[in-house]
This record gives C-alpha cells, sequence and structure tokens, in this order.
C-alpha cells in the first residue's frame, strides 16, 4: 500500500494549498514578511500596533452550525463565521486583528469544500483589515466522517495600552447599549437543530413562510464582525466596557465584563425579538428563561457607557452604520448576574 491507498492524497493537498495561498496572499498587510506554506507566518509588529501595545489572542470554533453546512452543501458562510467571531472576541477589550490562521480537519480532502471554507475565510479577513497568515490543513481517514470536517480559528490583534477596555470602569448607574445580531451567529445550534430537524421534521431545505426562508437558509445566515461600527469609536473612551453575546446569552456572557458588586438590568422591551428565535421557542416549547441562556436573542455585542454619554454613543453609532443600536438596560449594584424586566 502507498500513502494515498490508506487515504491521505498528498497531490491534492498540495493542490488545495497552491490555491489557497492565491487567496491568502489577497489578505495581505504590509506588515505580512512570509508567505502561506512557510513552517511559521512572519508579522512585523513595528507601525502595525499604536505605542505600547498590547497583543490580544483567541480562538475559537463555529460548533454544530458545521451540521446545516453539511446538510445544505453551502460551506462559505463558515468561515466568515469563524473570522468574525474571533475579531468580535478581541474587540471586547479594544483590540483590532492583525492576523489570523485557520485550522481546517477532514477525514477524506475534498478540495471544493476546503476552498469553499478558505474563501469564506478570506473574504472576511479582507472584510476585517485581517491577514490570512497561514494555517493547518489536516487530512485524517477515520476520524471523520465522509463529508464532515471540524474547522478552528486563532486571532491576534493589538490595543495600545492606554485604551485597553477591561470594564473595571463600570460603576452602578451606567447605560448598556445593544447592537443588532444577524440571526443565531454561532451559537445554540445543538437545540436550533434538535428543534428544527427531530421535533418539527425540517429539512434543511425546507421553506417556511413565517422566516421567509428556508430553514438552512435561516440557520447559516453569517456571525456579524461589529469592528466597523465599533472601531470610530474606540479612541474616544466613551465605552467602558463591551460583552460579545455567544453561547450562554446575554445571561452568562454579560457578567463577564462587569466588576465585583455590580449586575445588569436589561428590559426585554427595549428591542424586537428576531423571528427566528420566537420560532424556535414555539416550535420547541422551549422556556423562555432557556432561551435567554442559550441564544442570542437579537443583541450581538452589548457596550457599556456612562449615563452623560450615551446619547454621543448611539450618535456616533449611527454615524459608523448602526441605526439599530439602543439602550437595553443599565449597571445596579448587585451580585454580577443579570436581571431582566418586560
Amino acid at each position: 500500500m502507498d500513502y494515498k491507498q490508506s487515504g491521505v492524497d498528498i497531490d491534492a493537498g498540495n493542490d488545495v494549498v497552491r490555491r489557497i495561498r492565491l487567496l491568502a496572499r489577497d489578505t495581505f498587510t504590509p506588515a505580512v514578511l512570509s508567505d502561506i506554506g512557510s513552517f511559521g507566518g512572519l508579522f512585523r509588529l513595528g507601525g502595525a500596533a499604536a505605542p505600547d501595545p498590547v497583543l490580544v489572542g483567541s480562538a475559537d470554533g463555529v460548533g454544530t452550525k458545521l451540521r446545516v453546512a453539511f446538510m445544505t452543501g453551502m460551506h462559505r458562510t463558515i468561515g466568515a463565521d469563524l473570522v468574525n467571531h474571533c475579531v468580535n472576541d478581541i474587540l471586547v477589550q479594544g483590540a483590532e486583528p492583525l492576523f489570523f490562521l485557520d485550522y481546517l480537519a477532514t477525514g477524506r480532502l475534498e478540495p471544493d469544500i476546503a476552498l469553499q471554507v478558505v474563501e469564506g475565510l478570506a473574504a472576511a479577513c479582507r472584510e476585517n483589515g485581517c491577514a490570512l497568515l497561514g494555517g493547518e490543513t489536516a487530512e485524517m481517514p477515520g476520524f471523520y466522517a465522509d463529508g464532515e470536517y471540524d474547522v478552528a480559528g486563532f486571532i491576534v490583534g493589538a490595543v495600545s495600552r492606554e485604551r485597553l477596555i477591561d470594564g473595571r470602569d463600570i460603576h452602578p448607574g451606567d447605560v448598556l447599549v445593544g447592537l443588532p445580531s444577524a440571526g443565531l451567529h454561532t451559537n445554540g445550534y445543538s437545540l436550533a437543530r434538535r428543534i428544527a430537524f427531530e421535533v418539527t421534521g425540517l429539512k434543511a431545505d425546507s421553506w417556511v413562510d413565517e422566516l421567509q426562508a428556508t430553514i438552512g437558509e435561516a440557520f447559516l445566515v453569517p456571525h456579524r464582525s461589529y469592528l466597523s461600527i465599533v472601531r470610530p469609536i474606540l479612541g474616544t473612551r466613551l465605552i467602558k466596557g463591551v460583552a460579545h453575546i455567544t453561547g450562554g446569552g446575554i445571561s452568562e456572557n454579560l457578567p463577564r465584563v462587569l466588576p465585583d458588586g455590580a449586575e445588569a438590568m436589561i428590559d426585554r422591551s427595549a428591542w424586537q425579538v428576531p423571528t427566528i428565535f420566537r420560532w424556535l421557542q414555539r416550535s420547541g416549547a422551549v422556556p423562555e428563561d432557556d432561551m435567554w441562556r442559550t441564544f442570542n436573542m437579537g443583541i450581538g455585542l452589548i457596550l457599556a457607557c456612562g449615563a452623560p454619554a450615551v446619547d454621543d454613543l448611539l450618535e456616533r453609532l449611527r454615524r459608523a452604520g448602526e441605526p439599530n443600536a439602543c439602550v437595553i438596560g443599565e449597571v445596579r449594584a448587585g451580585s454580577g448576574r443579570v436581571v431582566y424586566r418586560g
């Protein structure tokens, strides 16, 4: 036997890497000093960050949203999900992305699928001004089912130490401003898939009138990046803390940025919860508390600011392209939890 007969096609892998190299080069910034294919990616920090820079790193995946991609054969949005999720995770601390790395593992390399994923990665990196510096494509026969893969992303960004956002200046009386999500983003899919495909018996291509889309299309709406909206405000000191609303919803993520002795009050009547969440709740008979601990419920990012500055913040967000930002609650003295009203 040779390696190809055992399930690993080196020639196919090399061809994929060659085509990935072309996609990645389109994302390179002047700070990139290496090419795809090196053992390590080179990035010159020099002028890429402000004085006294702090590097901020994060790693994540897209969870069981991948199952929906497998069911639909649509893989380009997965790359955007991964990049945007990671960009938001470091934006929370005021960092702007420098470079991104990916890890794609599969049982048998399907070049078209791998390239769809990387096309999504590269497009999102370009949109976020982030270099796709390198990555790994691993072919692991017998480890993944045919047609399946897993993908993870690793991001590094930078922020001036004086502009670092860490939530320590949040105090009772501060206001919480919510930015809308685009849908489920990359969290809650284990429950969402069970409701859609087991409880209601839908197929990925089943049309849902209430959603004006197939369920597969509704589930694959990409995770939104908030960088372009928040970037113009990062140097203003208007923002005291930021929470990216991912797995665990507002209930679990907002407390991560609150200082000791503070809690958050969220007014659920301040915005209209998107149809997709109410459809899931009704179709699966999901308790209200579970909805708020599982999904983002229409709010993808929360900004904390002083009450006197909230009108200025909202105006700046509108000028940056987010007209639907709104006050959704406030910080008050308490034990670090999220309390809902409305």
